[in-house]
């Protein structure tokens, strides 16, 4: 059995996803999706999910909230680190709860958890993105203590151009670097 959380939630409890919830979490990934209208984006399938959030190594760690027994949302999260704080932190990448369920403290409860893993673990710091549309967000986030990062914007590479950046730099009759090494390039 997973982990565990109590809430102040009455019929709310919040645990570690397990191998078995892959297709309810890629179901929330889906509905997350439609939501955020990037539903065309979702490439994300049940092996792929079973084998980064459970295999090793462990890339990203899910939270289930289940109020009465019912799965209603979800929370994933990674470390990152922080070469100015020297330390790790935890990064939301996702948190999701169904429409019938809102507006209960469902998503307050799902953030605190991730929020107490991340001061369990002693991260320097949590943080997370959120659609400059969606307004709704942004208000529980700033009355949850979160602040903006005005200055900071998301840089993304993927598909193609992450192939062509990958090949740029390097030399590809080199023998790869192992996984877990540093080169020494003095």
């Amino acid at each position: 059995m997973s982990e565990r959380y109590a809430t102040r939630v009455p019929g709310l409890h919040i645990r570690a996803a397990e191998r078995d919830d892959v297709p309810l979490l890629l179901g929330f990934v889906r509905e997350l999706a439609e939501f955020e209208k990037l539903l065309d984006h979702v490439a994300a399938d049940e092996a792929t999910l079973a084998e980064e959030l459970f295999g090793a190594p462990r890339v990203a760690e899910a939270l289930i909230a289940e109020l009465a027994g019912e799965p209603v949302g979800f929370a994933l999260f990674f470390h990152n680190f922080s070469t100015f704080a020297g330390r790790k932190g935890l990064y939301l990448e996702d948190l999701y709860v169904r429409p019938h369920a809102r507006r209960r403290g469902i998503g307050r409860a799902l953030i605190a958890v991730v929020a107490r893993i991340a001061v369990e673990r002693r991260c320097g710091r949590f943080e997370w993105s959120v659609l400059d549309w969606n307004a709704r967000a942004i208000d529980f986030y700033r009355s949850l203590g979160a602040v903006a990062m005005d200055e900071w914007t998301v840089q993304r590479v993927t598909g193609e151009a992450l192939q062509r950046l990958a090949k740029s730099g390097t030399d590809p009759d080199l023998t790869p670097i192992k996984s877990g090494s540093v080169p020494d390039f003095r």
